[in-house]
């Protein structure tokens, strides 16, 4: 019974600091979003005109249109292997345009930098793949938190990285750029040693009330960095010291989510054979006899065969393309996240254009704003859905029309709200 319980215990443990690990990740893995912050570097050293440099960002946004192959991937390689990979491509990717826009080399021929920065937009769909995937199959009753806490974490990447790049290098695009090469890399390295899928039996092992609580401190750990980094960005031209005592306390708060699966192992040690009785428990007691159970497997088989997977049910490639819904949603984000990404890849033309040189501070509250809406948007949909049965394709329209308002005014208030903050 003693190692039984060591050995839940420690799997258990093991599992919560793989999704510790998979934060992490996910905080590096926005690096797609901060293109603004050194496109004018680009522009001005390669002596590019704004459509050239809209192109430019259209090829990194393509190498996210080739995700489909992670996710391929990730049925047949381990995840270590889908790490490495993502974590490879984006030291090239983005490795490549910090040797440029340092001097380093000469300036590559157009399409060469074309090539490498498709290669740093789809380093971060196997980073995105191989946490997501491996965390939903890790916490199987928990899926909707687990997205929800991840993607959060992706949305305040863009944040991170310019806040630390402010705080640390006074927004020098070479040392932004070195960042976004080195710092994924190191940290889908350690990665590898964490993030591991965890059988079936060890994952359902945990009380999920207990789940749902660690998973609230994900929540809180999460607002709260986003609150530090709004309230930086609003600190007028902070010292030296003041930055790095930042960097130090923003650091501490990455951290400070290990404190679970420390709790988790302790808790399986002291509680005993608790959690081996929890899942004992879970158990069925009426055994089918094994040829009993063959049919019964075998007519359930027959019949997910014979009927098309509803919403929510997991779809193969083919029976996604024929469903309508997959055709909404696909015209949905062509759309809508369509435009939202053009105006954060001239985010730095448009600064520029209104009177600031510097608009790191216009990306990170985008990012922070970015994460609250994702962080809302599901709790209200979540919300709304079990309360009056509100469909969630109406949020979602509902947000398309308020951006595109959003898009329609601004040019009118450009001269006065901006300047006014």
């Amino acid at each position: 019974m003693g190692s039984t319980s060591s050995y839940v215990s420690s799997s258990s443990s093991s599992k919560w600091l793989g999704f510790v690990a998979a934060v992490w990740i996910q905080c590096i893995s926005g690096n797609n979003y901060t293109f603004s912050n050194y496109s004018d570097a680009l522009k001005s050293l390669m002596h590019l005109t704004q459509l050239q440099l809209n192109n430019l960002s259209v090829a990194k946004d393509v190498g996210k249109a080739f995700g489909l192959l992670a996710g391929l991937a990730s049925d047949r390689f381990p995840t270590w292997a889908i790490l490495l990979i993502g974590s490879v491509e984006g030291l090239i990717g983005y490795g490549a345009q910090w040797l440029v826009v340092s001097q380093r080399i000469q300036p590559l021929p157009y399409w060469q930098l074309c090539v490498f920065l498709c290669m740093g937009g789809n380093s971060t769909t196997w980073m995105n793949t191989a946490v997501l995937v491996t965390c939903i199959r890790n916490f199987r009753s928990n899926r909707g938190p687990v997205s929800g806490i991840l993607k959060g974490f992706v949305g305040l990447s863009t944040a991170i990285f310019t806040t630390l790049c402010s705080a640390l290098f006074a927004d020098d695009p070479g040392s932004f750029l070195i960042m976004l090469s080195v710092i994924p890399f190191a940290v889908c390295l350690t990665g590898v040693f964490f993030l591991r899928e965890t059988p079936p039996d060890v994952s359902a092992g945990d009380d999920d009330g207990e789940e749902v609580k660690y998973f609230g401190f994900f929540n809180v750990v999460a607002v709260a960095v986003a609150l530090f980094l709004l309230a930086y960005g609003f600190i007028p031209s902070p010292s030296m010291l003041v930055s790095r005592l930042f960097v130090a306390v923003l650091v501490v708060m990455l951290a400070s989510p290990l404190g679970i699966p420390v709790y988790s192992y302790l808790k399986g040690r002291l509680g005993g054979g608790n959690d081996v009785e929890r899942q004992r428990l879970k158990e069925p007691l009426l055994q089918i006899p094994e040829k009993e159970n063959e049919g019964v497997v075998a007519e359930e088989e027959a019949e997910i065969v014979k009927r098309a997977p509803e919403v929510g049910e997991e779809h193969t490639i083919v029976e996604a393309l024929r469903s309508v819904d997959f055709w909404i949603l696909f015209v949905s984000f062509l759309c809508g996240v369509g435009t939202g990404l053009a105006v954060m890849n001239n985010m730095g033309q448009i600064g520029l254009a209104l009177g600031y040189p510097d608009v790191s501070l216009f990306l990170s509250l985008t990012s922070i704003f970015g994460f609250f809406g994702r962080i809302i948007s599901g709790t209200v949909s979540e919300f709304t859905i079990k309360k009056a049965a509100t469909p969630r394709p109406l949020w979602n329209a509902a947000s398309q029309l308020l951006m595109a308002g959003i898009h329609i005014h601004y040019p009118e208030g450009r001269g006065s709200w901006i300047r006014r903050t």
